[in-house]
């Protein structure tokens, strides 16, 4: 989903550029705020399935020190593209921007629950903190979803 996100911010700076007129921009902005959304909105639903399933199949992480690796590294990339995205929305003044920043900081936030599942699972045999956190995740991506699609400003809270 976040590199879905992204691709419309592509897509809209790049249409932008072709745009005419204020009219055109704005249609662009308000079309790529909705996609947006829409990402917020189908990662919310593959979290939450993902993480019913696990609950329900009671299915522990079995980590693999690959797999720990890549989360780790997700962990700084996500922050620091998230820290560049929210500048970068600053400078240009596009809420749709600003909505994809949050989309990365929601894939950083995942990356640590991950994380922070794994390790609890190995140290008390927590195997349901993991999915648990996840649906709690899923109440912001679904707020920010919704602030998007409605085109409000988006990761205020």
């Amino acid at each position: 989903m976040e590199s879905a996100s992204g691709s419309v911010l592509v897509w809209r700076l790049w249409a932008e550029r072709r745009a005419g007129d204020r009219e055109a921009i704005e249609w662009l902005e308000r079309r790529a705020l909705e996609l947006v959304g829409l990402s917020f909105f189908l990662l919310a639903v593959f979290v939450a399935v993902k993480a019913l399933l696990a609950l329900v199949g009671q299915e522990r992480p079995e980590p693999s020190p690959v797999g720990i690796a890549v989360t780790s590294l997700s962990i700084g990339v996500m922050w620091w593209l998230a820290r560049a995205k929210r500048r970068t929305a600053r400078e240009l003044g596009g809420r749709s921007l600003e909505a994809d920043a949050f989309q990365t900081t929601a894939c950083w936030w995942l990356s640590l629950i991950v994380l922070g599942g794994i390790g609890l699972n190995a140290v008390v045999g927590w195997w349901w903190a993991d999915p648990n956190a996840a649906i709690g995740m899923t109440y912001f991506l679904i707020r920010e979803g919704r602030e998007a699609w409605e085109g409000e400003e988006c990761g205020k809270a």
